[in-house]
């Protein structure tokens, strides 16, 4: 596959976007409301699937976008095409607090495997498809790993993970483990599976849950130190409490006006 070859540079610390410079006639595709700001000249457009060669015909893109929604995304993602004159620039933004991470795909054999809301855009081409966790431990219990998106091309690929991020490079039978949640990325070649922690007392009282991710090299690993998941539920759970303190800090002004009066 030809992907389109695209220029990039990356702004900001803990809320990054990435600004992608396009040549006339070339396009990247994002995922939707990931657009930040776009020149003049470039032409936005809508579209079932991702766009990629895989997805021509209404067959393909058909069976494109029901693989989009069984990873929890859009049926849609939106090209911007530089129809103008001379070199256009998009932004897409990051979602969350984390990093932006740029991967060429041929500098990891052609194929990275992701968390399912991970992707973030591409060069135009790159093919946005499934990858299902064939063992029996990961599909059951892998949670957020179990079904997991797998892009594929020769152009560059862009992936958001939250809080900091860590690349490691996994040699033949190292082993690593992790909370299922903190993978971003890994290579085709990684092996995956869910292991239960161990141990009554851990597994009910450690706060961590009832299984890990095992990681298996060879391959390069992306790691997230703060999963949307977990943000969510410390958002969640600060929200209630603090409601509640609010309320009744609320009650206790109104008492004090109303006894004043």
């Amino acid at each position: 596959m030809a992907m389109d070859v695209i220029d990039y540079k990356l702004f900001g610390d803990d809320m990054q976007f990435v600004e992608v410079e396009l040549d006339p006639g070339e396009a990247a595709v994002g995922e939707a409301g990931t657009m930040f700001y776009m020149e003049d000249g470039i032409q936005m457009e809508t579209i079932f699937g991702d766009g990629s060669d895989s997805q021509k015909g209404l067959m393909g893109k058909l069976f494109g976008a029901g693989k989009r929604l069984l990873t929890g995304e859009s049926l849609f993602t939106t090209l911007f095409v530089n129809q103008g004159h001379g070199k256009k620039k998009v932004a897409f933004a990051a979602p969350y607090p984390g990093k932006i991470i740029p991967v060429h795909l041929p500098d990891v054999g052609g194929t990275l495997i992701c968390q399912k809301d991970s992707f973030l855009c591409a060069a135009k081409g790159v093919a946005i498809g499934l990858a299902f966790q064939k063992k029996l431990g990961a599909g059951f219990f892998g949670g957020e790993g179990f079904i997991m998106q797998k892009l594929e091309g020769d152009g560059l690929a862009f992936i958001h993970a939250g809080g900091a991020i860590i690349e490691k490079n996994l040699a033949p039978g190292e082993l690593l483990r992790l909370d299922t949640g903190c993978l971003v990325a890994m290579q085709q070649s990684v092996d995956y599976d869910i292991q239960f922690v161990g141990g009554v007392k851990s597994a009910l009282f450690g706060g961590e849950g009832l299984f890990f991710a095992t990681l298996r090299g060879p391959g390069k690993v992306w790691l997230q130190s703060l999963p949307l998941s977990r943000l969510a539920n410390r958002i969640v759970g600060a929200s209630t409490m603090g409601g509640s303190r609010g309320g009744e800090q609320s009650g206790g002004l109104s008492s004090l006006f109303s006894n004043d009066d």
